[in-house]
């Protein structure tokens, strides 16, 4: 978890299509990715990150069109879905052993899995495909959440973008808000160059941040990290917050909080650290050179009055000195010579290694200082006690709790499960370092992190709090962070009370303050859902992490609260599996997390990193429209992929159930000539585009969320400075620098600007804009309370676009047909007479309306006029 890139929240699209030819022939002749949109909130450390492609098959034949895309292993996946020719096709979250279930009733049909795998340090990939009829489109959508790790005095945040192919729509869009304010923001990285300088925008606000990333299609081919096949590279952008409080900052919102306690003034701790050394066999070679120059470097980062000591170990242990010195000029000196001189030799005592470490620590006392030790292994012990559980079992009573225990594992022969759980036992972390060219650097990233401790014996108090995050710390160290959320137990109060006590430099300091419960938050509505997620999060990670401490019955409670918590936010976490039922006769992937710290994958004979073929395999017959077993394509250059039951043993998988939507809210468009209107049903959640006039520069989008009716918020946009946001609590209103706020139950009130007119009265907000007219209805039915717009008036010469963007449809029954079929743009559907309720009027009436498919009427996909942002 204290990896430096774990803290980079890491964005890669990377789609590969199985197109067809006996010939090369380039993808763009095949696909057509015509968007490619990613959206990155980050809310108080909190990353909501949605990536969305919309892709075209722009040939006469069903191809397969796959969609890979790599997320951070510390994010949990919380939503993905597919949009095929107007049905959605959400993926389920459900408790892992019921979704295997279904998966092996899905792979005993001889159908296929989908895998989603680690790759490298800080990443896993998620990779489904779909077949796509004949000019038909697919959006895929990915939604996955991270809280931000504070690291060295900042957050990182890492977009990688790869698409494949220059897109025509392509956009990144980043919005970080933090209520304290933002100290420093910096943009860098492959694609922060002079070719794509202008695609580049940032723009600051006292709490708030917005970078976008607008390339053209002719940048994304010219770029020095670009070629033919579109970009190749990344953003990166680190930032924080301000920090005049220096109890930290408190967040009380919807009956949760969140702590972020990260005190700067106050004086470094010397250190006491001894470095426990692994020179067995095993680190021949590149291994103990790159443990020679990483020691070395850390040597010399040492303060005068830290103390320090080193220890070697394979079969027999040595050290260096047998007592800790002073990290003096001449002894920094002698122990450099001792550390060139570290050869590799003999087998693996860890137990006798690590007791001469805690021993040499405790026969050294210093009042005021803070003890560290540093265990670097790459393998599992093999000399003295090699006893898993006794070795555990001896370090633990060691150590007793009086300071903790970092254990580094070098590669992938390590029981990394085995230095995690001792790590935790006594109060430090695991760090796998990764046998690469860089590893000397990953050790010295990791002392840097732990390089200057601030406090020590940390525990946070909370008067009124209930169902807490982890509120005990063994070390505070600058540049970090300590985060605790939970919830409150008296929604009422009007004030909320924190208290942190600590040691700092061997005195004790208290850390107090009262923040008013009722405050107003900062945060826009769409995002206030973000403290319970947060909190969720940051629970079930804790607890996940915890596990490996526990046993029986506290063990299953709490694991039975990770899973309640996973199934409720619709995480994908190691207890739950994300289940997609595919169009195609109802085929099934699964997706499990890969376990955090397990092993790199590695190749399995006979068995493709490319996901396995759905239709036409396994000795079925090709149908018209799909590709049968023997017409499949590939593109030139990719290995021809199998079909396999299931994946091999031990091979990482993330498991995701995909069924159509049942919640939507029902839209009417009148009818020219007609009694009965049409109506259509629009699924939930969706951001969606109503209307949108680019001539006048007028747009308004609408939110509405799964199992609510209408919408929970409408913005209106004119020009480039008039902005309207309304919410089922208030109306925002902002031209330029100038802002008002209205509340619904406040007496009627009008306020006219630059072309603008509002107007609210009871249960209806009146908007003008240049020659547009809506009226946004409040409505407060069956206990729920949401919001529906009304389109008074349209300008007849214009052509607007949008769900509203229709004043009439024309449409004529067909006679003599067995079931009820309508004629709309000379094209027959089924329909059905359907009650609806009326919302664009405040009596609400309940009329019939003929029920026709989305396409029908709008003439194309509901990915059309969805948006990612309001």
């Amino acid at each position: 978890m204290m990896d430096r890139a774990a803290l980079r929240l890491i964005l890669l699209g990377v789609f590969l299509i199985s197109a067809s030819s006996q010939q090369p022939v380039k993808k763009k002749q095949n696909v057509d990715i015509y968007s490619f949109y990613i959206n990155s909130t980050v809310t108080s450390r909190y990353a909501t990150t949605v990536i969305t492609s919309r892709v075209a098959n722009t040939v006469n034949e069903s191809q397969e069109i796959q969609f890979e895309v790599k997320i951070p292993k510390n994010a949990f996946i919380s939503k993905f879905r597919m949009t095929i020719e107007g049905k959605i096709y959400d993926g389920v979250v459900k408790e892992k052993q019921e979704a295997q279930q279904q998966y092996s009733r899905a792979v005993s049909r001889g159908e296929s899995a989908g895998l989603i795998k680690s790759v490298g340090r800080t990443l896993e990939d998620f990779k489904t495909s779909v077949t796509v009829a004949a000019f038909s489109k697919v959006t895929f959508e990915l939604t996955y959440e991270e809280l931000l790790k504070r690291r060295l005095g900042k957050y990182e945040l890492l977009i990688n973008a790869q698409p494949m192919q220059p897109v025509a729509d392509f956009k990144i869009d980043v919005h970080i808000q933090e209520k304290p304010g933002i100290s420093f923001l910096e943009v860098k990285g492959d694609l922060s160059t002079d070719d794509l300088a202008n695609a580049i925008k940032t723009t600051r606000a006292d709490k708030d941040a917005w970078v976008t990333f607008y390339p053209t299609r002719d940048q994304q081919t010219k770029c020095k990290s670009c070629g033919e096949n579109g970009l190749n590279g990344d953003l990166l952008i680190t930032y924080d917050v301000e920090r005049s409080n220096h109890t930290g900052e408190v967040m009380v919102s919807n009956g949760y909080f969140v702590h972020y306690f990260a005190p700067s003034n106050v004086p470094r701790i010397p250190k006491n650290v001894v470095f426990i050394i692994d020179r067995s066999g095993s680190m021949n070679g590149r291994k103990i050179h790159q443990t020679r120059l990483a020691l070395l470097k850390i040597l010399g980062d040492l303060d005068e009055d830290d103390h320090f000591g080193l220890i070697t170990f394979d079969s027999e242990v040595k050290t260096w000195k047998n007592e800790l010195l002073k990290a003096t000029e001449g002894n920094l000196e002698t122990a450099k010579s001792f550390v060139k001189e570290i050869s590799d030799r003999g087998a693996t005592d860890i137990n006798a290694a690590v007791l001469a470490g805690v021993d040499m620590i405790n026969r050294h006392p210093r009042e005021g200082t803070a003890s560290i030790l540093i265990l670097l292994t790459d393998g599992d012990p093999t000399s003295g006690e090699t006893n898993i559980e006794r070795i555990m079992a001896n370090v633990k009573e060691a150590i007793g709790l009086k300071f903790p225990l970092y254990c580094l594992g070098f590669g992938y022969d390590v029981n990394f499960d085995f230095l995690t759980k001792m790590s935790l036992e006594n109060g430090g972390v695991a760090r796998r370092i990764y046998e690469d060219s860089d590893a000397d650097l990953q050790l010295q990233g990791f002392y840097e992190e732990v390089a200057v401790p601030l406090l020590t014996d940390i525990q946070l108090k909370y008067t009124g709090g209930t169902n807490l995050t982890k509120t005990s710390f063994s070390l505070y160290f600058n540049g970090s962070e300590i985060v605790v959320s939970g919830q409150i137990t008296d929604n009422s109060v009007e004030s909320f009370t924190t208290e942190v006590t600590a040691v700092s430099k061997g005195n004790n300091v208290t850390y107090q303050e009262t923040v008013m419960a009722k405050d107003p938050s900062d945060v826009p509505p769409e995002n206030e859902d973000f403290m319970p997620r947060l909190w969720a999060y940051l629970t079930v990670k804790q607890i996940l992490e915890r596990q490996v401490l526990l046993k029986g019955q506290e063990k299953e409670d709490e694991k039975e609260e990770a899973l309640k918590l996973s199934l409720k936010y619709q995480f994908v976490t190691s207890l739950t599996s994300m289940v997609v039922t595919k169009p195609q006769e109802d085929e099934v992937e699964v997706a499990d997390k890969p376990k955090e710290g397990g092993e790199e994958p590695r190749p399995v004979p006979g068995y493709s990193h490319f996901s396995p073929h759905r239709p036409g395999l396994h000795g079925r017959p090709g149908r018209p429209g799909r590709p049968g077993k023997h017409s499949r394509r590939r593109l030139p250059g990719l290995p021809m992929r199998f079909s396999t039951p299931g994946p091999p043993p031990g091979y990482p998988a993330i498991h995701v159930l995909l069924v159509p939507r049942v919640g939507s809210n029902r839209f009417l468009l009148p009818a020219a000539g007609q009694s009965k209107p049409l109506c259509f049903d629009v699924p939930a959640p969706q951001k969606l585009r109503l209307l949108q006039d680019s001539a006048s520069e007028f747009s308004m989008n609408g939110q509405f969320m799964t199992r609510q009716q209408g919408f929970i918020q409408i913005a209106f946009h004119y020009k480039t400075n008039h902005h309207l946001t309304i919410n089922t609590r208030s109306i925002r209103y902002q031209d330029g620098q100038n802002q008002v706020e209205f509340l619904w139950d406040q007496e009627p009130t009008q306020h006219n600007t630059e072309g603008v007119s509002l107007i609210l009265r009871r249960n209806e907000m009146d908007v003008t804009m240049g020659n547009i007219h809506v009226v946004i209805l409040l409505h407060k039915k069956n206990g729920e309370v949401f919001l529906w717009p009304a389109v008074r008036q349209q300008p007849k010469d214009v052509s607007l676009r949008g769900i509203l963007g229709k004043a009439e449809a024309l449409y004529e029954e067909v006679r003599g047909s067995q079931t009820p079929t309508l004629k709309i743009m000379d094209q027959e559907v089924k329909a059905s007479l359907e009650d609806v309720t009326d919302y664009t009027l405040p009596s609400t009436p309940v009329i019939r309306c003929w029920l026709v498919p989305f396409q029908a009427v709008m003439q194309g996909d509901i990915s059309d006029f969805t948006v990612t942002q309001l």
